[in-house]
């Protein structure tokens, strides 16, 4: 329940949200590297343009704030000119065509594709417990011994931003007294400046380094991540010395989520997760009486924002397992849970120490990185994987437009191999050489950035930048590495294995005949394309081709696995769908399994719609099969539940089965397909209506019809 203050701070949060307030940060930004420090060396340039347009942002206080600080994300003023210099994405595009010609048309044709920067998180706490001044300290006496002249260029830089960050706080505090909230304006003077005592001292002093981080990296996917780990020490001492109750803090995160909302509010696809729960390095539980509050908070109010997922720890309590039911089917649609064993194993199979792999976050939708250690590469991209193996079938010829594509080496086709092994091995072999471009590209970015995007804020709170005077592209970051998916897997594996089946094992048509009636749609080869459709799929617990599918994965995933990047990173296999469902659709044709072009395709490791035809149990066991040691950019699942037959039991049921088979992430939804047809013909009627749409959730009438129609058409589990 939420108090009668936060109903009200709630509608207060949604108008001033909708108001459209444009902000002129990335205006201030460009224009002054631009003119008042265009003399500069480029590192300086970066970091005094940063602290300028953060000191001169304008500032909104009001009488009953107890949170302060507040800026806008969705209505940024438009630089009147781009400083090149701090443009880390031209550059890197151009180099990246002029190495890779062919890059152009595997991205015309969708084979590969580039996602957003971001998804990152970063240890915030640490300005928590030593204050502003007590950071700035350890970076001036780095500075007084700084290696060379970049480590030196680098502690200046973090020391600007610092002040900068200082400087837009006591803004506020002569604004709060201005209008008579003196308690805030005393708690702005201690906090972020100094440690924090309090639980709402420490709140105060995440959410200002919070929201200043976030303009220097305006990215959806760089998030809090372990926000009730790091916070709860600061309420057990309140708790204890009873100056305040779980009450009062449910109030306190009441309204932390709301401002959260509020300066995001209408941008659905922004991602700022936090990731209650989880594991302490001893191995013990890590989740606490906030872990509660934050998701009974976000479930308790009507807003999208923050993202609220779930880690649960090995062997988790009844209560816990309710919680996350609960939360399925009363979350409105934004619950995602991870479980520990299954994530903490998969980091650690990736050369990545317990220590470290314990203190795992999703920084947006779901991909897994290790809080404060990495650069914000960790979910930057994509293949067509489907479209790859049709290529694979025809010899290089789209099926959408009959035209060759040139950069697809593999241009044997279907016809010209005499066994599955062969085709399967050049399939593979295809797949990695475009992987390796797609990671290539990143490589190129990287180095851009470097310069372009020094980041000094946010590196300054990424382990090992302070110890090694780099950011966090310029080899800074322990972790320097780059994820992105393979997109419909499953359906891949659907299609292998019908090629396996129908052309080499049982021989119910030639290779020749496969093609042509892909070629048609299956106009005229209804018969054969029904028989394509009685072949076993992964999500049958069919052992065989589950076990195909298995090899699949795990060959996908050493695609990523193996490439070491440019500061002695990895590759990261996320295996997840986001968006792209319907757009991965639109340019594939019909594919060997007797799927129709332009039908939708799955989503992460769950198994296709069409092929669970064995029920929600058989689904999970067949992606319990896969490897999931390999993936340690975490792998996704999405169940769509019939709500008029799950409910919290059966939910704790199947996630206790989940849980059981080692799998990493469950979500999914629970709304009826009655009602989004009803939202798809009165939006105005349904303005609220969340969805998860794979990896993140979003207003239903603000989806693409594309998007909407894929939510609908998935498969919704019954009894």
């Amino acid at each position: 329940m939420i108090s009668e203050r936060i109903k009200e701070l709630e509608q207060k949060c949604a108008k001033l949200g909708q108001s459209r307030i444009v902000s002129h940060f990335r205006k201030d930004y460009h224009s002054s590297a631009l003119t008042v420090f265009s003399h500069l060396e480029q590192w300086e340039k970066a970091a005094r343009a940063m602290a300028f347009a953060i000191e001169n942002q304008d500032i909104y206080v009001y009488p009953e704030d107890r949170i302060g600080g507040r800026v806008y994300h969705t209505n940024e003023a438009p630089a009147e000119r781009i400083d090149p210099d701090l443009d880390c994405d031209t550059g890197a595009d151009k180099e990246f065509i002029s190495q890779y010609p062919e890059a152009q048309e595997l991205i015309a044709n969708q084979l590969i594709g580039t996602g957003a920067k971001g998804h990152i998180t970063w240890f915030f706490d640490r300005i928590l417990s030593m204050g502003v001044s007590g950071f700035k300290e350890q970076y001036e006496k780095a500075l007084k011994n700084a290696k060379d002249e970049e480590a030196e260029q680098f502690y200046k830089g973090v020391l600007i931003l610092l002040d900068a960050l200082l400087a837009f706080n006591d803004k506020h505090i002569e604004a709060y007294e201005k209008i008579g909230n003196f308690e805030l304006a005393q708690r702005m003077k201690k906090v972020p400046r100094y440690p924090a005592e309090t639980f709402l001292d420490a709140v105060q002093a995440f959410f200002m380094q919070h929201i200043v981080v976030m303009k220097e990296n305006p990215y959806g996917g760089n998030g809090p991540g372990r926000l009730d780990y790091y916070l709860w020490p600061y309420l057990e001492r309140d708790l204890k010395a009873g100056r305040c109750t779980l009450t009062e803090a449910k109030e306190i995160i009441d309204e932390l989520f709301l401002r959260i909302d509020e300066r995001l509010y209408g941008n659905d696809g922004w991602v700022e997760a936090i990731v209650a729960g989880g594991t302490y390095p001893n191995g013990c539980s890590a989740v606490n009486p906030l872990t509660y509050i934050m998701v009974e908070s976000i479930m308790d109010l009507n807003i999208l924002h923050p993202s609220v997922y779930i880690r649960l720890p090995k062997d988790p309590p009844e209560e816990l397992i309710k919680l996350c039911a609960r939360y399925m089917m009363s979350g409105r649609n934004r619950a995602q849970i991870l479980y520990d064993p299954a994530v903490i194993d998969a980091l650690v199979q990736r050369g990545t120490p317990y220590r470290d792999a314990v203190e795992y976050a999703c920084g947006g939708c779901m991909e897994v990185g290790v809080q404060g250690m990495t650069s914000d590469f960790l979910y930057i991209g994509w293949q067509n994987t489907a479209k790859m193996l049709e290529l694979m079938i025809t010899g290089g010829i789209c099926l959408k437009t009959g035209k060759r594509i040139s950069s697809f080496h593999a241009d044997k086709g279907l016809v010209n191999y005499n066994d599955f092994e062969s085709f399967y091995l050049d399939f593979i072999a295809e797949a990695k050489r475009l992987t390796t471009i797609y990671l290539k590209k990143q490589d190129i970015s990287s180095q851009y950035a470097q310069k372009a995007r020094p980041s000094y804020l946010i590196s300054s709170m990424i382990d090992d930048c302070l110890e090694r005077g780099r950011n966090m592209h310029a080899g800074g970051a322990r972790y320097h590495d780059y994820g992105g998916t393979h997109l419909a897997l499953p359906n891949v594996a659907d299609g292998l294995f019908a090629i396996k089946y129908a052309v080499f094992d049982k021989k119910i048509c030639t290779a020749s005949e496969l093609v042509d009636a892909l070629k048609a749609d299956f106009s005229g080869y209804e018969r054969l394309q029904a028989k394509l459709r009685a072949i076993p799929k992964y999500g049958m617990d069919n052992d065989e081709a589950d076990a195909l599918a298995a090899r699949l994965f795990s060959d996908f995933s050493d695609m990523y696995l193996d490439y070491n990047t440019r500061w002695g990173g990895k590759g990261k296999p996320v295996i997840l769908t986001f968006v792209y469902s319907p757009q991965a659709a639109t340019v594939l044709g019909a594919t060997a399994d007797g799927r129709n072009s332009g039908k939708a395709v799955a989503h992460g490791v769950t198994p296709h719609s069409p092929s669970m035809t064995e029920g929600i149990t058989a689904a999970i066991n067949s992606c319990s099969k896969l490897p999931y040691r390999k993936f340690a950019g975490g792998a996704s699942t999405m169940w769509d539940f019939d709500s008029s037959w799950a409910n919290e039991t059966l939910i704790s049921q199947l996630l206790k089965v989940f849980l059981s088979k080692n799998c990493q992430i469950f979500q999914g939804n629970t709304t009826s397909v009655e009602e989004l047809l009803d939202a798809q013909n009165s939006p105005e009627e349904h303005k609220n209506l969340i969805v998860r749409v794979g990896g993140y959730s979003a207003r239903f009438v603000n989806l693409s019809a594309e998007l909407q129609n894929d939510i609908i058409s998935r498969i919704r589990h019954t009894g």
